[in-house]
């Protein structure tokens, strides 16, 4: 069975256009997505258009998903994020509305071994930066795999013989996972790369092979601050695309 998993699209649109067309997208029997269709970016409603659109999906909601479905207050975003969440709320269809409101809460486990969340396995809004809050997130998790996004940084945590080791991803690579091991891997961002690498990532998992490829790939960048300039959103968040952070 091959996976394709990612995560944090935040309303990029050129992003999520570019990762659509990607030749690694043909040949894959299930899609695993970890969160936020929106926030921060220009074109929310075209977005969640789009992705309704993609076959054999699994998902889970974001907190960006959340505020903007008014689920959750923005008040405890940080300005720019909930400028853009009271923005974005004024920008989507009322039947993509409606799809935002039910997508569901994570954790979610995918065919009995594979767990997909936003933030944590034990918190869908949990950050998790760090062997510490790795080493919980593993605690809660049940199966011997599980995706998460959230912090837009593409990494592995991996657990054996109960020591935590990290795997950064950077570059496109292909990694053979171990069947005595459990693993928690953040794919990257699809429209808010924050590794310092302004080019969009995702996972392809080969459960046959047991092996994760790491793909990365270029989108216009420039397209997508125009469009958050002419919006009026924060300048914030058309600078930080092409810086990756």
């Amino acid at each position: 069975m091959r996976y394709l998993i990612f995560s944090d699209i935040h309303s990029n649109y050129e992003a999520f256009e570019k990762f659509l067309g990607h030749k690694k997208l043909k040949n894959v029997d299930k899609i695993l997505f970890l969160g936020d269709l929106v926030g921060y970016g220009p074109d929310p409603d075209k977005v969640i258009g789009q992705f309704q659109e993609l076959p054999n999906v699994r998902s889970v909601r974001g907190n960006h998903d959340k505020v903007i479905a008014d689920l959750e207050s923005s008040s405890l975003f940080n300005p720019a994020a909930a400028f853009s969440a009271e923005w974005s709320k004024l920008k989507i269809a009322p039947a993509n509305y409606q799809f935002l409101k039910q997508l569901p809460k994570g954790p979610q486990i995918i065919d009995r071994f594979i767990t997909i969340c936003h933030g944590s396995t034990f918190d869908e809004d949990y950050y998790v930066f760090s062997q510490f809050e790795a080493t919980e997130s593993f605690k809660f998790m049940e199966t011997s795999i599980g995706f998460f996004g959230h912090t837009h940084f593409p990494i592995i945590y991996f657990l054996r013989n109960e020591k935590l080791d990290i795997v950064p991803l950077t570059e496109n690579t292909r990694i053979k996972l171990d069947t005595n091991t459990r693993y928690l891997i953040n794919p990257g961002s699809i429209g808010q790369p924050r590794d310092k690498n302004p080019a969009s990532s995702f996972i392809i998992f080969d459960s046959g092979k047991m092996e994760i490829s790491f793909i990365r790939f270029a989108y216009d960048v420039t397209a997508t601050q125009k469009k958050i300039r002419a919006a009026g959103l924060p300048e914030l968040l058309a600078s930080r695309l092409e810086a990756g952070i």
